[in-house]
This record gives structure tokens, sequence and C-alpha cells, in this order.
């Protein structure tokens, strides 16, 4: 083990409960909650941990804003990007680009959380990617 490993991406709502009923919805995995402001989302590999805005306090004020993000992407590698487009379409409020391919070999659906936040689901295509990610 190396001095450092990953551990998770921690997302800060102002509606843990809606928050956490999309993530649960798009990764089909139910989350685990640790109090009623702070749940996890447990994937192999990964961790999506999700708190809502009064855990700030316990790290001083004003260091995270919910609803402000416009640089990080959360992506997930899915089997097959188009079956769960179809799946989801109905419930995904604000789509940022439908299932297209992507020059690196990937099948990519971009979407928005309740938050503003990006969210990517992918499917690799040609062996390169596939390689890229043990697909």
């Amino acid at each position: 083990m190396t001095s450092t490993s990953f551990a998770s991406v921690r997302l800060i709502t102002a509606d843990i409960a809606t928050t956490v009923a999309f993530y649960e919805n798009v990764t089909q995995v139910a989350a685990v909650w640790s109090t009623e402001q702070f749940a996890e989302i447990r994937i192999q590999g990964m961790t999506l941990a999700i708190a809502g805005t009064p855990t700030l306090a316990f790290f001083g004020s004003a260091i995270a804003e919910p609803a402000a993000n416009r640089s990080l992407i959360v992506e997930f590698l899915v089997a097959d990007v188009d079956a769960e487009f179809d799946r989801l379409k109905g419930d995904l409020k604000d789509m940022v680009q439908e299932p297209t391919t992507m020059p690196w070999g990937n099948r990519s659906l971009l979407f928005r959380d309740p938050e503003g936040g990006l969210v990517n689901l992918f499917t690799p295509l040609n062996d390169e990617a596939k390689a890229r990610f043990n697909a």
C-alpha cells in the first residue's frame, strides 16, 4: 500500500434527501447513512460521500458552497450507457448531452445532479478504452 490512497469524493448539498435519492437512482446502490446529514454511496473502487450543509460547521465557516461547482464531473463506468440513458431519461431534469461517442473511445452520457453538479455515465467502446478500465 502506498502512503496515500483514494477514499472518496464528497458532495455538499443543501437538500441531502433529494441528492442521496438521485444518486441511489443513478447508481442503483442504496446509500449507507451515518447520520441524518451524511451518507455514502459505496461502489466497487469508490465512495461518493454526500453531506448536508450542517456538516460544514465542523470545518469552519464558508469552506464549501452547495450548488456552486462548475469544474468537477462525477463519473461512473457502466456496462451499457444507452441502456442507462433509457432507464434514467424520465428522471433526469437537466440533460447536458445524450449518449455520444467520444474521440477517446468512450460512449458518454452527461447530465446534472439536483445541485447542478455534472455526472457522466460512460461505456468504453474501443480496445484502448476498454484496456484503460479493464472492461
